[in-house]
């Protein structure tokens, strides 16, 4: 129902606008201090001129960064990862949030509770490196696929959208139909489920694409390395990994791989936007 705003409403609309532009500020003026040393010269990088607007406008950091073989070799690594552990992320917690969001799957409670305790009981670090090694996983890209491919905190935002969105009614329907849990899960859930389905894709292209943990406990090879990994070894060393270069150069490099890893997420995450406000949203509706 409708109702006239008094002014106390617009004044605090126009406070909640403020702080939320201050917040926003705090985290959009790093940003873009990145981005301009970026395409601002060493140099100026270096003796810190560089504020919100390039100084010395230059490329030859881009053009440094894609003459090299470890950017690319660990872009790839990166988007191998991205793309195999998010196919099966998304696929395992759709299987395991289905029958529990069935009323009539028996167990369901003690596998609610069960699942939600391994989020706060967990193995620990050293017993994670046991069970790697002793499953001949340690320095093999499952090393960094495998470990936390589900989520548990996943898997019941995805039950509760099952739940809330999907009536068990039209289930019902179909088993009258002559449907078997198979085809109710791929033909009715599924479908239905596009929005939640984008949602933890998102989540999970921006954990692997962001992982590095993993990569820096479970593997040797470097050329097993993801993306952030070759970022990382560049970001505490204080001179340049990539092939000797001047300090100065290697500062303004700095800033370059930051803007190439980051610019893959900034690219898809609008197409997602509206999955993901509606993802996060959805845990509240019904528990």
């Amino acid at each position: 129902m409708n109702r006239k705003s008094t002014g106390s409403d617009r004044v605090f609309d126009i406070f909640i606008i403020v702080i939320m532009g201050i917040i926003a500020l705090g985290f959009l003026l790093p940003l873009i201090n990145v981005l301009a040393s970026s395409f601002s010269s060493a140099d100026a990088v270096v003796a810190g001129d560089v504020g919100l607007f390039p100084v010395d406008f230059t490329l030859e950091g881009y053009k440094m960064i894609f003459k090299e073989s470890k950017i690319w070799s660990g872009f790839k690594n990166s988007l191998l990862y991205t793309v195999i552990g998010t196919l099966i992320q998304v696929t395992c917690q759709m299987l395991c949030a289905y029958p529990l969001s069935r009323r009539d799957f028996k167990g369901r409670k003690f596998v609610n509770l069960f699942l939600v305790l391994t989020m706060f009981i967990s193995g620990g670090m050293i017993p994670t490196y046991i069970l790697i090694t002793s499953l001949k996983l340690y320095n093999t890209i499952w090393a960094i696929i495998l470990p936390g491919c589900i989520s548990v905190f996943n898997i019941i935002v995805i039950r509760t959208y099952m739940q809330s969105s999907i009536p068990m009614e039209l289930q019902e329907a179909a088993m009258i139909d002559g449907c078997g849990d198979v085809k109710i899960f791929t033909r009715i859930v599924l479908p239905l489920c596009r929005p939640i389905i984008a949602v933890m894709i998102l989540y999970a292209v921006v954990g692997y694409w962001n992982s590095y943990f993993n990569a820096l406990m479970f593997v040797q090879d470097t050329s097993l390395y993801p993306l952030q990994n070759v970022l990382n070894s560049i970001l505490v060393s204080n001179e340049s990994s990539l092939g000797g270069y001047d300090v100065n150069l290697s500062e303004q490099l700095k800033y370059v791989t930051i803007v190439v890893s980051s610019l893959p997420l900034l690219v898809i995450y609008p197409f997602f936007q509206k999955y993901f406000e509606k993802g996060v949203t959805i845990g509240g509706v019904k528990g």
